[in-house]
């Protein structure tokens, strides 16, 4: 089984075995809670919980893997669903759509052409383009770069933005629109119209009008530059596009994932966490403290600041939201009750279905901060889709450098992308300080 594929008999498995160690979790850590109460916690009974814990959350990340599978989103081209089922206009707007950036406009471009581009770039790839032969760089022409190198081929490309989307947890809640320009651009609505009663006859004053705020997300050039000895690309029997595609996606993703929650918005989308505390709309996003530095409080208060932090949400973003926090926030949630003496979290009742926690789904962001820190802003609750729209510029760049590394050929592998808020309310965050 490859490493990105599921086994659903393993994971059902996980199901039921996480249902029998968090009774376990719960009465180690009731002995625990009982031993502090007399004096101190043995030793032996703190291991036995830190063991259980750590195997839940491996069983929980195969859960986890699979509820991330459930929430791939299509993907939309300037507004638009992409679903074209024939391959020649499919191959004529890829054509375009890279013209474009050159200020050109190619009239014929058929699946044929397509595919000798296609084969042309893998040669380029493995070879340098000045050995090519004229047919070869005749059929690169339609995707060279003024700024050198060639835009990858669509289907590589493809691989590319969907290993993302399998291993980005933040694309798999967040909007995500695909656009062939510089930036996104949209309006905040502020409020919304007024209205009033009225008698028959009654004069009509006017009413209020809502309030509109552009908003705008530029994309930012990301990059990686995977390496490769001369040798492995002269191997026939290496898939030079799937080992390329790995690559720069496995960097890109980790890139983005932490831009996409902690970035400064200074070439680079601006994260989410970024955002100084207010209801004041747009700009701020509201916050609520934990009232202990680094911790939660005592049970059941720091359940109640949970409590708080959900009913912080309009009910309008409610039958989406999630919670998001990195895993070792999630063990230390873990052993919270509340005033009735239940634990707050609990483990998933079936395969694809994420754990909860007051009964709100929970999702792992490892580019969260831990909530042992002062001040961090560990907790996020809300609906992200509403929340956060990540923009991606259509078409990822290569340009082969045999030079700058040698005895490695470099392939300096370029995208464009922005992220940013667009909807201040959609989300709430909690703060561990005092």
């Amino acid at each position: 089984m490859a490493k990105d594929e599921l086994d659903l008999t393993q994971v059902t498995a996980a199901v039921t075995e996480i249902k029998t160690a968090f009774e376990e979790f719960k009465s180690t850590n009731d002995a625990r809670l009982a031993e502090i109460a007399k004096g101190g916690a043995d030793p032996v009974t703190a291991a036995k919980l830190a063991a259980i814990t750590a195997d839940m959350d491996r069983k929980q990340e195969q859960i986890d893997n699979l509820y991330a599978a459930t929430r791939r989103k299509h993907l939309q081209v300037n507004g638009v669903d992409v679903d074209v089922a024939d391959l020649d206009q499919k191959a004529l707007a890829w054509a375009n759509l890279v013209a474009r950036g050159r200020g050109t406009r190619v009239e014929t471009y058929t699946n044929e052409d397509a595919l000798g581009y296609k084969k042309a770039f893998i040669e380029y790839l493995r070879k340098d383009d000045r050995v090519l032969g004229q047919p070869e760089l005749k059929a690169l022409s339609v995707g060279s770069d003024p700024d050198g190198g060639y835009v990858v081929a669509p289907d590589t490309s493809g691989r590319i933005v969907k290993k993302q989307f399998e291993t980005s947890r933040v694309r798999q809640f967040a909007s995500v629109q695909i656009i062939s320009t510089d930036a996104l651009e949209g309006l905040h609505d502020l409020d919304e119209a007024d209205a009033g009663w009225v008698s028959e006859t009654g004069s009509r004053a006017e009413t209020g009008t809502p309030q509109l705020k552009a908003w705008r997300i530029p994309v930012h050039e990301l990059y990686a530059k995977p390496r490769a000895t001369q040798k492995l690309l002269d191997d026939a029997y290496i898939n030079i596009e799937d080992w390329l595609a790995g690559k720069v996606a496995d960097k890109f993703t980790r890139k983005e994932n932490d831009a996409f929650i902690n970035g400064t918005g200074i070439d680079q989308p601006r994260g989410i966490l970024t955002y100084t505390a207010g209801t004041t709309l747009p700009g701020t996003i509201e916050q609520v403290s934990t009232g202990s530095n680094g911790a939660f409080a005592a049970d059941p208060a720091g359940a109640d600041k949970l409590l708080s932090l959900i009913y912080k949400l309009k009910s309008d973003y409610m039958a989406n939201a999630h919670f998001f926090l990195n895993r070792t926030t999630l063990g230390g949630v873990r052993t919270m009750k509340d005033s009735n003496g239940s634990y707050i979290w609990q483990p998933t009742l079936q395969a694809g279905q994420p754990s909860t926690l007051l009964g709100h789904p929970v999702v792992s962001f490892e580019d969260m901060p831990t909530y042992t820190t002062t001040g961090a802003l560990a907790i996020m609750f809300g609906d992200l889709a509403e929340a956060y729209q990540i923009v991606d510029r259509l078409g990822v760049r290569v340009l082969r450098d045999p030079y700058s590394a040698k005895p490695y050929v470099e392939f300096y592998t370029t995208k464009r992308v922005g992220g940013d808020v667009v909807n201040f309310e959609a989300v709430k965050l909690l703060k561990f300080a005092a």
